[in-house]
């Protein structure tokens, strides 16, 4: 064994122990205080070994990668890798969603109490509920919004009110559109990494996202689609200053802007942003016009919010009251702030963890390494440092298994680093398998 290699099984065995010692010291906390508010800490989930007929499906599909995704991912020209990623994430998600059931993993999921679909008669009239909707946050305002409405801005419930217009009504409809969409995110990572630090690493990374054990939770839940759209308004930027493109740049900034009316903690997306406009400032120098248009874009979703009577800050202000109204002024920081990590380590894998330890190394002997292992290891940097300062805040306790996948997505790419794909991979399909069979999530 290569002392790299041993290194690496150092760093996932730490990941490993991180993840017990969250559950034992969680289980302890819960059952002799019940500060924490998850059955199987530390996550939102309850212990219910099962199988469903997502099962076959979901082996079916992780063999597959295993066996051939990186090969593939080698070989296949770029859009047609592009393609298969999309299709071959998507099985993923609806094959582990399925596992618990059509009704309870995807139609069900976005119809319960705390949910968007709850609320969609209340949006009839949807000028006048943006002009009030920072009336029904708190929970003793009248009419109080359900969980995640309330802890959202608007755009987030708009979706799926204009989902319901267009005719796409129900659990159903919603649900595939977080399947699909939120799929899509992998190819924004892919692209962006490419763009940034060369096709070869891309491809090595893309079996890697497509196979995330994020996906256990991006069946069907809002922060997949979410994840999808932060990452587009990254990778559209980074399209940009490679290719100079004036258009790419207005859309990657009027995607942040929706990014930001979608979830009010993914303004820390600019720390991911900006590092891929740091690596591409070379082609900013030369045509620094590039940065109107993506201001331009950037201002287009803020100012129809305002405009329409919905003041961000003020509902952000709102939401931390009501943040600590509930479960989160009662749960305890000193155990989430470590025990948040725990829940990256499940949603990222152990080969993330072992990516991260090469990326560290990268960036510690970057005068001697490829450029494009420095500018990849620069931009899980910075997704890595937003997830941090999520961490930090306090704002995040509990649920970042879901909460953070927008953050997640762009550390799966430090996987592109390790030797020894399929072993890895297979870590990753098994870690996720495991979960899905043996707990049920929820949000």
């Amino acid at each position: 064994m290569t002392r790299p290699l041993l290194r690496d099984l150092c760093a996932a065995l730490a990941a490993a122990l991180l993840v017990t010692a969250a559950v034992l010291v969680g289980r302890h906390i819960q059952h002799s205080h019940h500060t924490l508010f998850v059955n199987w800490p530390p996550l939102l989930a309850t212990w219910d070994p099962h199988v469903g007929p997502g099962t076959p499906a979901a082996v079916l599909v992780a063999a597959a990668v295993v066996a051939y995704g990186p090969v593939l991912a080698a070989r296949l020209p770029w859009p047609t890798l592009l393609a298969t990623a999309w299709a071959t994430a998507t099985a993923w998600i609806a094959s582990l969603a399925l596992i618990d059931g059509r009704q309870r993993g995807i139609a069900g999921r976005l119809t319960t109490p705390h949910e968007y679909l709850q609320v969609i008669d209340r949006f009839d009239d949807i000028p006048a509920t943006l002009r009030e909707f920072t009336h029904h946050i708190l929970i003793d305002s009248p009419d109080n919004w359900p969980a995640h409405v309330a802890g959202h801005p608007p755009a987030a419930t708009l979706t799926f009110v204009l989902l319901d217009r267009i005719g796409l009504r129900g659990g159903g409809w919603a649900g595939m559109w977080c399947i699909a969409v939120g799929a899509t995110a992998c190819l924004a990572v892919l692209v962006a990494v490419r763009a940034l630090a060369g096709e070869s690493l891309a491809r090595r990374a893309a079996p890697f996202l497509v196979l995330a054990p994020a996906a256990v939770w991006m069946g069907t839940s809002a922060d997949a689609y979410f994840a999808a759209v932060a990452a587009w308004a990254v990778a559209l930027p980074a399209l940009a200053v490679s290719g100079r493109s004036l258009w790419r740049a207005a859309a990657g900034g009027l995607l942040f802007g929706l990014t930001c009316y979608l979830s009010y903690g993914l303004t820390l997306v600019a720390l991911i942003g900006a590092a891929a406009l740091l690596l591409g400032r070379r082609h900013v120098r030369e045509r620094p016009m590039l940065l109107a248009p993506l201001l331009a874009g950037l201002a287009v979703v803020p100012t129809a919010f305002a405009l329409a009577g919905f003041d961000w800050w003020e509902a952000y202000r709102l939401l931390v009251t009501r943040y600590h109204q509930g479960a989160g002024g009662i749960r305890p920081y000193g155990y989430w702030v470590w025990a948040n990590l725990a829940c990256t380590v499940l949603i990222t894998g152990l080969a993330t963890a072992a990516g991260l330890r090469r990326t560290g190394a990268v960036l510690l002997r970057r005068r001697t390494e490829p450029p494009g292992h420095v500018r990849l290891a620069l931009l899980v940097t910075a997704a890595l440092l937003a997830l941090l300062i999520a961490d930090l805040s306090g704002m995040s306790k509990a649920e970042t298994e879901r909460i953070w996948l927008p953050f997640a997505v762009w550390l799966l790419p430090a996987c592109a680093f390790l030797t020894r794909p399929r072993a890895w991979l297979a870590a990753q399909a098994a870690l996720a398998l495991l979960l899905n069979h043996l707990l049920r999530t929820g949000w």
